[in-house]
């Protein structure tokens, strides 16, 4: 009885992490909102009944010091809900500072840490004195050299229990295909038993029905892993609120497309890129005040948060309508390190391209937000990661817009199979444009970098050969194929020997030992039992113009 006991309340306590989680948001996110709209009703009354559940919850699992702090907040949460206090940017603050707290405690509670710390007791005095009267509260903490509330929220949830919640239905379809797998496998291994009495055809068309449930659950189980962007974008209100402020600058969020669907495995690697991208938008981007107004411009700035779909992507956009990026500061600043450039052969989407290279940064001095170059680069490498590809648009005095192109799962893609040599890799197939013959001509051109370059439709394709990529011998065969792919806004090619076509391809991970090799991404196995490499384009042709290739000589 004891152990039933125990197991009950664990459950419970699970379910009240979660759902405090889930309070603390709205709570955060309704108290940025109301910070601009005060008269917004529906948010207050929100964020007093999430805070009244949260201290309801803690008391009844016998969280005393939660309880507690949760009914101070209660306080000044009411009489804001009664008009009896104006809303201020500082109570604001106040009850920001007061998430955070809720935050540290309810995870000390359930470890079995009592009470409140110093820190958290003077926070709580504070809520009780700020209830009790109109008192103006104190300023804005100065958050300069810290991470913002918002950077530990993105840190924190990665280290949180990793959870999803399903709808039933969706379960129930599954658990009814698991049902109707079971019985296509019985009556397939019935038939195989009784192979002399049964025709081929039989056979064949009772593994068709099993491959076909296979098919339809594995579609379901990819569509649990589906959760919408929203609640991950809504978490940056508060980190465009703190940063701005703590700054002296004026910024909001707006969001679109919250109920795009993405894995739940993308969405976790996008959290780090997407905080780099926001705090560097408020640095570089966006103005102060006094300086938006004299170009004319509205004293609060907007960074804009948007998710599509596109061709079986997902597709992610920063934008600002903050200062822009100058070319001429990212060339000069690519000039001091000590780069040789040729600014007059890059277009703006080369040069915009550099400022994701390590150590780059256009800041005159090192602060919490910029200076030290690891920013973008740290974009570029996580979205690299997730084999996917980042752009710059900018215009300069009007912003600029970051657009990351991300499959929408990492568990499965459609790949398009080639042969080089005795090995097979896999191109991802919305990386690939065409496929065409390599000329004749041609073939007897190499050199030591095993590229070159053709003319397909009138223009310049510059191309890579796998075979002295990964150095599988100088013996071609007598016709060999190229696979046109996407490269910086343009087009690259991949010369292989044999074109092995279209196949979904189930990703493995690489070995520790493999992790990091550049231009791989990961594995699959095929058909035959053997391994064939992933391949991570933009990486591969990143490496190749790092080496001096011909790639290198047509950008």
């Amino acid at each position: 009885m004891t152990n039933t006991v125990d197991i009950d309340r664990e459950a419970i306590v699970q379910t009240f992490l979660a759902e405090t989680e889930e309070n603390l948001t709205a709570v955060e996110e309704n108290l940025v909102r109301l910070e601009a709209h005060p008269e917004d009703e529906e948010a207050l009354g929100t964020v007093f009944r999430a805070a009244h559940t949260l201290k309801g919850n803690a008391a009844s699992l016998g969280f005393a010091a939660v309880a507690e702090f949760a009914h101070a907040a209660e306080d000044l949460l009411e009489r804001l809900r009664d008009r009896a206090l104006p809303l201020t940017g500082g109570l604001v603050t106040l009850l920001l500072q007061a998430v955070d707290a809720l935050r540290n405690l309810v995870p000390d509670a359930v470890a079995g840490i009592e009470g409140l710390r110093p820190d958290q007791e003077a926070l709580r005095m504070r809520l009780l004195e700020a209830s009790a009267d109109d008192a103006p509260v104190g300023p804005l903490v100065d958050r300069r050299g810290q991470d913002g509330p918002g950077d530990r929220r993105a840190a924190q949830a990665s280290a949180e229990r990793r959870t999803l919640r399903v709808d039933i239905d969706k379960l129930d379809r599954m658990l009814n295909l698991i049902g109707e797998i079971a019985i296509a496998r019985g009556r397939l291994a019935v038939m195989l038993q009784d192979a002399a009495k049964r025709t081929w055809e039989s056979v064949v068309e009772a593994h068709r029905e099993s491959d076909r449930l296979s098919m339809d659950l594995q579609e379901q189980v990819m569509k649990v892993r589906m959760v919408p962007v929203g609640p991950t974008f809504r978490q940056y209100l508060r980190t465009v609120r703190d940063v701005a402020t703590a700054h002296g600058k004026l910024a909001r969020l707006v969001i679109e497309g919250e109920d795009v669907e993405v894995d739940m495995t993308v969405i976790e690697h996008l959290r780090d890129p997407l905080t780099h991208m926001i705090r560097n938008a408020i640095d570089h981007g966006i103005e102060s005040p006094d300086a938006r107004r004299t170009r004319g411009k509205n004293p609060c700035g907007s960074i804009t948060l948007k998710a599509s779909h596109d061709s079986g992507n997902i597709v992610i956009e920063v934008a600002d309508d903050g200062a822009g990026l100058s070319r001429e500061r990212i060339l000069e600043r690519a000039r001091s390190g000590g780069g040789a450039i040729e600014a007059e052969k890059l277009s703006d989407q080369e040069v915009y391209q550099l400022v994701f290279e390590p150590g780059f940064s256009t800041a005159e001095t090192v602060t919490d937000l910029s200076g030290r170059g690891v920013g973008m680069d740290v974009v570029r490498r996580n979205i690299d990661a997730l084999r996917g590809s980042v752009g710059i648009d900018s215009r300069e005095g009007e912003g600029a817009r970051i657009t990351i192109r991300l499959p929408l799962t990492l568990a499965i893609i459609e790949g398009f199979a080639v042969g080089v040599g005795d090995e097979t890799y896999v191109v991802p197939l919305d990386a690939v444009v065409e496929c065409i013959e390599m000329p004749i001509e041609e073939k007897e051109k190499r050199n030591s970098h095993g590229s070159g370059v053709i003319s397909l439709h009138g223009e310049a394709l510059p191309y890579l050969r796998l075979r002295q990529v990964f150095a599988l011998g100088d013996i071609a065969p007598p016709r060999e194929h190229i696979i046109v792919v996407r490269h910086l806004g343009g087009c690259a090619g991949l010369t292989v020997d044999t074109l092995l076509g279209e196949r979904q391809t189930v990703i493995k991970p690489l070995g520790r030992l493999f992790q990091g090799l550049p231009g791989v991404s990961g594995s699959t196995i095929l058909g035959n039992g053997r391994v064939a490499l992933i391949l991570d384009v933009p990486v591969l042709l990143r490496e190749a113009l790092r080496q001096g290739s011909t790639l290198a000589a047509m950008s």
